[in-house]
């Protein structure tokens, strides 16, 4: 069985994967993840009245440097030259919360799912700082891989995502 996992060597120990062979492409991932909280932290959001300052603008940049800085906090993870990076968000009101979706891609040897994911999930727990002092019972998840671009298992797409409301 350890010998399937692509990050143990033959001591069964972590290893960090030899990525040298791998064809270079260019690799695309998005993920996605929300932050639940209560209607009124979301209108607070929406006029910009959070005490803090302007919660998404620094939720976007949270989440870019996030991803930027993935090799540093997962150890497995190959430091990459991210070529780009985007957060957006959508403020649902009907379900009381703000999806995050980001994107980020690369040139190279191996994908940026870690990068993507983790640009997400720092973009929530960014949110949750912002807004902890009126909403202690947000709940930042479902942080989820959505679509991936590139490398040698080619194009994954999940099959129960919804298409984000054009506005």
């Amino acid at each position: 069985m350890v010998s399937n996992l692509t990050h143990f060597n033959r001591e069964g120990r972590a290893r960090m994967v030899d990525v040298s062979a791998k064809e270079v492409t260019e690799r695309v991932a998005v993920a996605r993840g929300e932050v639940y909280m209560s209607p009124a932290t979301l209108q607070a959001i929406k006029e910009g009245i959070i005490a803090k300052g302007d919660v998404l603008a620094v939720a976007q940049v949270a989440g870019i440097m996030a991803a930027k800085r993935t090799g540093d906090v997962i150890p497995m993870c190959h430091p990459l030259f991210i070529t780009g990076a985007d957060i957006v968000f959508n403020l649902d009101e009907l379900r009381s919360l703000v999806e995050i979706q980001g994107t980020v891609k690369t040139t190279g040897r191996t994908g940026v799912e870690m990068e993507a994911l983790s640009a997400v999930a720092v973009a929530g727990l960014t949110i949750y700082d912002m807004c902890k002092a009126i909403d202690k019972d947000m709940v930042v998840g479902n942080v989820r891989l959505v679509e991936k671009v590139g490398g040698k298992s080619g194009h994954y797409l999940r099959g129960d995502e919804r298409p984000w409301a054009q506005k």
